[in-house]
């Protein structure tokens, strides 16, 4: 003959289930916030400053463009000047592409 369970003992079995089950919930909340915290401050800083340099660069490239434009057209300019704001605005405008090429090439 089989003894029944008594009901106290039900209840503490269920209670430690949900309890196991919260706890793994916990856990599976926990895991994705210590890969979050592994970025670097360095990298949050240089690209916060690279954005903000490009914010900068970005109308004072258009008036240098313009600026030239305008001595080109007075015959007024050397084009030593030119070839340096076009390579000056390549340089400013694709450094992440010269950056990550670089890195690519060592292997980093």
């Amino acid at each position: 003959m089989t003894r029944p369970i008594p009901p106290a003992a039900f209840a503490s079995t269920t209670r430690r289930r949900c309890s196991s089950r919260e706890a793994v919930a916990t856990l599976l909340l926990v895991v994705p916030l210590t890969a979050v915290a592994q970025t670097s401050p360095f990298m949050t800083g240089a690209t916060a400053l690279q954005a903000n340099l490009l914010a900068w660069l970005t109308p004072i490239a258009i008036i240098l463009v313009m600026v030239l434009g305008g001595m080109a057209m007075a015959n007024r300019v050397s084009w030593g000047w030119v070839i340096g704001a076009i390579l000056g605005i390549a340089i400013a405008f694709g450094a992440p592409q010269i950056v990550s090429w670089v890195r690519g090439m060592f292997g980093v």
